[in-house]
């Protein structure tokens, strides 16, 4: 566990050392390791940061204090001997960040170690290093919340969706899984970003009519770690509606352990395949919408959802009118012996949205929606509801019966069992489709 500069760890009742200022945890008894026996706060400058981090601390000692023991495939243990480093990756272990979490007011420090030991354990946060104030302006966006109209759009959406085809998802999904890894801070997390920016550019000139290309814009949002994040605009037609609709995935992928393989075919290589799928069939169909409609693939969400944190930060300073916004992480997973169904997400979520997105789901999808959570900070939407703007979140199945014993392991793979479908994943390209179209609006005659 990190400490901050200046605090004293005690060992049993009578000894003590100094290692920085702020926080002092006792070493249990007979354990050399520091762990939630006591704790106690000193002064220091860093007092405004660790305002909080006395109760917090003893949550996130005692989830990730223990030396990290992995395993590989449920069976062998690893521990130690995992590797610390890998060619191609910029990853120090040791770094310090800041990292916020649930119910708690001021980050707290963590090193990036202790960020993938708590993921591992299930702590879900955001590493708010570079976007601190993330959400300032949030409060004045509440005044002014959208409203979402019925679902009347059919007879277009339907036209889209009859394009749409399983064999694309199934051709961009096997190369997006070729890198050995998706990882954020990997050259190949680099390599497959390119690779994702130019099948864009692919796609766009290879389907989209030259007038509706002129109102395309296709960049990369940089970061301050190797692999960007992706944005395709499709400018609006009206002159009086300058609001945005925001689809989203994350582009990413981890192993438990960063350094190992991890091919991310359902985390979150489905939702990225999905959402590029709906973006092919609406190019291909001259979709121009009234207001501006956005496909973001985001780096860095299993990060702390860094890549999406840095977007939404920016769009506030610039004030952004984000009318919606839909995320789509993981959509290939049929857990056997469950019904099909769409997930979705109901908590940390805007509830009209939510409502508008099930209408969706009854009105062009071959299969129900099940209302399940997913908790705190659990994929990119969350960044942008912290910045006030209304997100929604839609899964594979309930949070419970999606693909707990893949992914982040070398096994997330499309082929690694039947239980991974690109009939399912196609159903959300269908409403991805819906969302664009409804929300962004769509006059025939355009």
């Amino acid at each position: 566990m990190l400490l901050p500069r200046g605090s004293r760890v005690v060992d049993g009742p009578k000894r003590a050392r100094t290692v920085g200022c702020g926080v002092a945890l006792s070493v249990c008894p007979r354990q050399r390791r520091v762990a939630p026996c006591s704790i106690t706060t000193t002064s220091c400058s860093l007092r405004p940061i660790m305002k909080a981090a006395a109760a917090l601390l003893a949550l996130v000692t005692a989830a990730v204090a223990t030396p990290l023991s992995l395993y590989d495939n449920g069976q062998t243990p690893l521990g130690d001997l995992l590797p610390k480093s890998y060619p191609g990756f910029d990853l120090d272990l040791t770094t310090p960040r800041l990292v916020q979490l649930e119910g708690q007011a001021e980050p707290v420090v963590m090193t990036e170690l202790e960020k993938i030991q708590a993921k591992v354990r299930g702590i879900k946060f955001f590493d708010v290093t570079e976007t601190p104030d993330l959400g300032s302006r949030a409060h004045l966006r509440v005044a002014s919340k959208p409203s979402y109209p019925e679902p009347n759009n059919t007879e277009i959406v339907r036209a889209v969706i009859d394009t749409l085809e399983i064999q694309n998802l199934k051709d961009t999904l096997d190369k997006f899984t070729s890198f050995r890894t998706r990882y954020y801070r990997s050259e190949t997390g680099k390599q497959s970003q390119r690779w994702l920016l130019g099948k864009i550019t692919e796609i766009t000139e290879k389907f989209a009519p030259k007038t509706l290309r002129d109102i395309i814009s296709i960049q990369e949002f940089p970061h301050s770690w190797q692999q960007s994040s992706v944005i395709v605009r499709i400018n609006g037609s009206s002159t009086t509606d300058d609001s945005v609709v925001v689809i989203g995935a994350h582009q990413d992928s981890t192993n438990n352990w960063p350094f190992l393989p991890a091919p991310g075919a359902d985390d979150d290589g489905s939702g990225s395949m999905s959402i590029l799928e709906a973006y092919r069939g609406l190019v291909a169909a001259g979709f121009r919408p009234e207001r501006a409609v956005e496909f973001h693939w985001y780096s860095a969400e299993e990060g702390g959802l860094l890549g999406s944190q840095a977007v939404a930060r920016a769009y506030e300073a610039r004030n952004e009118n984000i009318f919606a916004m839909s995320q789509y992480d993981m959509t290939a997973w049929i857990k056997r012996g469950t019904r099909e169904e769409v997930g979705i997400i109901t908590d940390f979520v805007d509830p009209d949205l939510t409502e508008f997105n099930k209408k969706l789901v009854e009105q062009y999808l071959d299969i129900p929606w099940v209302e399940t959570q997913c908790g705190y900070a659990c994929s990119d939407h969350a960044s942008w509801r912290k910045a006030g703007y209304p997100s929604v979140f839609t899964i594979e199945a309930t949070f419970p019966n999606s693909n707990h014993g893949n992914i982040h392991t070398a096994n997330d793979r499309y082929d690694i069992s039947d239980e991974f479908s690109f009939s399912h994943m196609l159903e959300f390209s269908k409403l991805a489709v819906g969302f664009a179209v409804e929300l962004g609006g769509w006059k025939k005659s355009d």
